[in-house]
């Protein structure tokens, strides 16, 4: 995922992130080994039993996106992505980034 922990950034801010070993879909998409990106932004993981929450710390990529443009205050934010199934609730074995932390100025 890019940008690096670490990094200070300025707005507009792009982040761009991928997965390996599974196939990126959409929501809906019923496959094995596939589903698609969830943002999290300065917030613990949730419940992985439980479909991930849709709010402006929980972002849902249900198009199969692998790159978007997003704002945030100025400060320090930690990042972090959850690879959901077709109904948005990770996988048995979820895979999750590791936390990236990054400031804003």
């Amino acid at each position: 995922m890019t940008p690096l922990t670490g990094e200070t950034v300025s707005n507009p801010i792009k982040i761009t992130f991928g997965a390996k070993g599974v196939n990126i879909v959409p929501a809906g998409v019923d496959l094995p080994m596939s589903g698609h990106h969830h943002l999290l932004i300065n917030v613990p993981l949730p419940d992985l039993t439980r479909s991930i929450p849709s709010d402006e710390n929980h972002i849902h990529y249900g198009k199969g996106q692998t790159s978007d443009t997003i704002e945030l205050p100025k400060g320090v934010h930690r990042l972090r992505l959850v690879l959901g199934n077709f109904a948005h609730i990770p996988h048995d074995d979820p895979i999750i980034s590791d936390e990236l932390i990054i400031e804003v100025r």
